[in-house]
């Protein structure tokens, strides 16, 4: 029971604070329920679904409010849902200890992402379409291998199109519903869930999600909560990393 509180309390906390920036909080919950001792794909899986429920509470205030560009991320939901259960059916053919090296490449980007990138929104090009096939491929077969949901590929690539930044996190967190919920199904194939933890996670993520999604419609300054997250990031890479070499 106590392993289940924890799990919730650390979810819903993450959720809040990522849905703020329109991204799943699965790239950090992986970790965190490894470290509880969930197995690997189990907690992709879980993660996953959770990424999809959340993202999909918060689009109910991002798309009245006009924050999601339908142009852009329809082709990137179709790409990527098609594309998001192949990452997960590949990655069980890939040894457990790559696929936690590989997570820890990707923590790492996700941090520096949170920590450096500087955006500048400019206009929007008219092959936005095309670049979003290609942003929906990387996306979905990527974070369906490695239970993330795609989100932070997905939101850079967004902004360099030239949408501001919260009409980037809106259309991100519309497409990490699909996404998300794409390689959970890829993910639980080859998983065994917890439903106990399922249960008292997806309570916390929908909390979490109508909280953090109306923060983010208050115009809620994310610059200090990208900071705390992208050195949250690099601690769990490094934890993680220790752990394997030692």
């Amino acid at each position: 029971m106590t392993t289940y509180l924890i799990a919730a309390l650390v979810t819903l906390a993450f959720t809040i604070v990522l849905t703020v920036a329109g991204l799943g909080a699965a790239f950090i919950l992986v970790p965190v329920y490894l470290a509880l001792g969930v197995e690997m794909h189990s907690a992709q899986a879980t993660a996953l679904l959770l990424n999809a429920i959340a993202m999909a509470f918060a689009c109910a205030r991002f798309i009245p409010a006009k924050l999601v560009d339908f142009r852009i991320a329809v082709p990137i939901v179709i790409v990527a849902t098609v594309l998001s259960p192949l990452g997960a059916y590949t990655s069980s053919f890939v040894p457990v200890t790559t696929l936690k090296w590989m997570f820890i490449g990707f923590l790492v980007f996700a941090g520096a992402m949170m920590l450096f990138y500087k955006p500048k929104p400019h206009e929007v090009a008219g092959r936005g379409e095309i670049v979003g096939v290609g942003v929906g491929g990387a996306a979905g077969f990527l974070g369906g291998m490695l239970g993330v949901g795609g989100g932070n590929f997905v939101v850079p690539a967004l902004v360099w199109l030239g949408l501001d930044a919260k009409r980037a996190a809106g259309t991100t967190a519309f497409v990490v519903v699909f996404a998300s919920f794409a390689g959970f199904l890829g993910q639980a194939s080859v998983a065994t869930i917890d439903t106990t933890l399922l249960a008292w996670t997806a309570v916390a993520s929908i909390i979490g999600a109508l909280i953090g999604s109306w923060l983010m419609h208050r115009k809620l300054q994310a610059a200090q909560v990208k900071t705390s997250i992208g050195v949250l990031l690099f601690f769990i890479a490094a934890t993680m990393a220790y752990k394997l070499i030692a």
